[in-house]
């Protein structure tokens, strides 16, 4: 939700956060700032707003210390003020923090009982107040620290600077991802290993309740009962990734036009090219014939493709499926049978609604497998098996390469317990992978036709109201089509099957509502364009996405087609997902909105 960095360096660190700071502003940017040790004590500066205030303000106020922390804030406990962000401090300490302290209030009370004065609306003002008064009681840091943290509820990455104390940080993690990166004389903290990118690729992740004292010389972990534990040191690859939007106006385009290539990759890691066939990496801990129900749980854009999941599961291996939004799966207790399979989808992995529900599924004794972007992510860790989509970093809030690598690895998951379970035969299996082959091609293909959705877009950008329809695979897609629009638009759109259209949405329509169609010429095509008529009929204004076969079926007055290319049903919403991310790219470049940051908006959701 929030992203937090801290260093211990050799020389002044300022520069150093703020540099991390922009690769974790993904993760929030309503405010920023950072805190350093100088001379002993603790000097802060902050800024409302985006990176570049605080940025700003560090021209103007230098800080010059060699320890010291940032944040960069996506708003949970008060305005997003600069009263509200981080760092909050008292005269002994402070700390930056990622997640939500639940019990906040009751804190809040019993620290004012006993002489502390607040000064903002933040969750996180208790816990340096909290930290501050067990340090008035004698305590060093260490314990300080040790003592305070069973008392918070919620969930939290914490990172810690003590005024006094140069050569110290202390970082702390439960339910929110926290990196050590490890340097030669430095040592550094961050949410992700991306932030930690420029300065180290050796990188150890805490797990589940850890906390970690630092210095330059290395670090001290303890896990949640308080014994010293050693986590890994991890060679991570980040370092690699060129941040940049290359030659395109934002990460969301840049990350559009990357499909064919990190879908081709993801593909090529599943299947055997040349046998035309799945190949799952690794050993599943089950076997697919045991199968009974598969349940699938995800949040947003990941619960979409899990939904497009659904209907490729029960074709093609003829497996049950229950697919829930994961907020509510995790609440409503639902009854699973042991031995079954429970499926999550997420493209950070520490999504926090999912990682519950992973952990709800393991309790009743189910097998768990994850679709992770990123494989050291407590997703993957806490999995039976992860099989990993290939779309590295990707930066824009409203998830593009993500979604179709998701779905990549979701369809041949569809296909692999196809054929294990006997549902297809070999002929079919490799009919079915011939067309995920050529999927990256029909992308390109399809990337051709920008120029018509952009003109397209601009008369979107006019309408108030936007209604998508779909059937089939191509329903899911509604739903994610009116998703991204809202996202980065901020044009009201609802998504709905289009057989539910009679029961209320075709009361919406007349000649100012546009209706967004996705309707490859598949088994449900006819169906569809029998809603469009009723459409068409009220005045309604229709955009088709179709094929060159529907396009020549579509003849009645008042429908702008789209034609992609043609291609077999079963790798439809890969491909069509493409021109449903431009409509909604080009209709908020068209009303000039933020679209890598839209607002309110959060890459990693680490909270509930």
């Amino acid at each position: 939700m929030c992203g937090i960095v801290g260093i211990l360096g050799r020389e002044p660190v300022a520069g150093q956060l703020v540099d991390a700071l922009k690769r974790l502003e993904y993760r929030g940017y309503d405010s920023a700032g950072i805190a350093t040790v100088e001379n002993g004590h603790l000097e802060r500066r902050r800024a409302e707003g985006k990176l570049k205030n605080l940025q700003e303000r560090l021209n103007r106020e230098p800080l010059s210390g060699l320890a010291g922390i940032g944040h960069t804030r996506w708003a949970t406990h008060g305005k997003p003020t600069e009263n509200n962000a981080h760092p909050h401090a008292t005269e002994r300490l402070a700390v930056v923090h990622n997640g939500i302290i639940e019990n906040f209030r009751e804190l809040r009370e019993e620290l004012e009982k006993e002489g502390a004065t607040f000064g903002t609306e933040t969750d996180t003002e208790v816990v340096a107040h909290l930290v501050t008064e067990e340090m008035k009681k004698g305590r060093s840091p260490v314990d300080a620290v040790r003592a305070a943290l069973p008392r918070l509820r919620g969930a939290f990455a914490l990172a810690f600077i003590f005024a006094g104390e140069d050569d110290m940080m202390i970082g702390a993690r439960k339910g929110s991802p926290l990196a050590i990166g490890h340097g030669s004389g430095e040592m550094y903290l961050g949410s992700d290993a991306i932030a930690l990118a420029p300065f180290t690729d050796a990188i150890s992740y805490l797990d589940e309740g850890d906390w970690a004292v630092m210095s330059r010389d290395g670090v001290q972990i303890f896990d949640v009962a308080g014994n010293a534990v050693k986590r890994p040191v991890i060679k991570t690859s980040s370092s690699a990734f060129l941040l940049d939007k290359g030659n395109h106006r934002h990460f969301m385009a840049k990350e559009i036009h990357e499909q064919p290539e990190v879908v081709a990759h993801t593909l090529s890691h599943y299947i055997d090219m040349a046998k035309e066939s799945v190949v799952l990496p690794g050993e599943l801990p089950f076997e697919w014939n045991k199968i009974e129900r598969v349940s699938i749980s995800a949040c947003g854009t990941a619960y979409y493709a899990g939904l497009v999941a659904k209907y490729w599961f029960e074709r093609y291996a003829r497996l049950p499926v229950e697919i829930d939004v994961a907020s509510e799966f995790r609440y409503r207790e639902a009854p699973l049978r042991k031995g079954d399979l429970a499926l999550f989808v997420s493209q950070s992995g520490e999504t926090a609604d999912t990682l519950a529900s992973l952990r709800y599924a393991k309790e009743q004794g189910l097998h768990v497998l994850s679709v992770v972007n990123v494989q050291t992510s407590t997703i993957a860790r806490e999995s039976d098996v992860i099989m990993p989509t290939l779309a590295g970093p990707e930066i824009g809030v409203a998830s593009t390469k993500a979604f179709t690598c998701q779905l990549s690895v979701l369809a041949c998951l569809a296909i692999a317990a196809g054929r294990a379970r006997g549902a297809i035969s070999d002929a079919e299996e490799r009919k079915l992978v011939r067309a995920l082959i050529e999927v990256p091609r029909h992308m390109n293909e399809t990337l051709t036709l920008e120029g018509d959705i952009e003109a397209l877009a601009r008369d979107l950008g006019k309408s108030s109201d936007v209604l998508y329809l779909g059937r089939g695979t191509s329903y899911p897609l509604a739903l994610e089509g009116a998703l991204k629009l809202k996202e980065i638009s901020y044009i009201h759109a609802e998504g709905y099957a289009a057989g539910e259209l009679k029961h209320g949405p075709i009361a919406l329509i007349d000649e100012t509502m546009p209706v967004i169609v996705t309707a490859p010429y598949d088994s449900v095509f006819e169906k569809t364009v029998s809603n469009m008529q009723e459409v068409a009929a009220r005045g309604g204004r229709i955009i088709l996405l179709t094929d060159s076969k529907g396009a020549a079926e579509a003849t009645m007055p008042g429908v702008t087609i789209i034609t992609l290319p043609d291609m077999p049903s079963s790798v439809t919403p890969l491909v069509y997902a493409l021109p449903v991310q431009l409509l909604a790219y080009y209709t908020a470049v068209a009303l000039g909105t933020d679209i890598d940051q839209p607002r309110n908006l959060a890459k990693s959701v680490t909270v509930e």
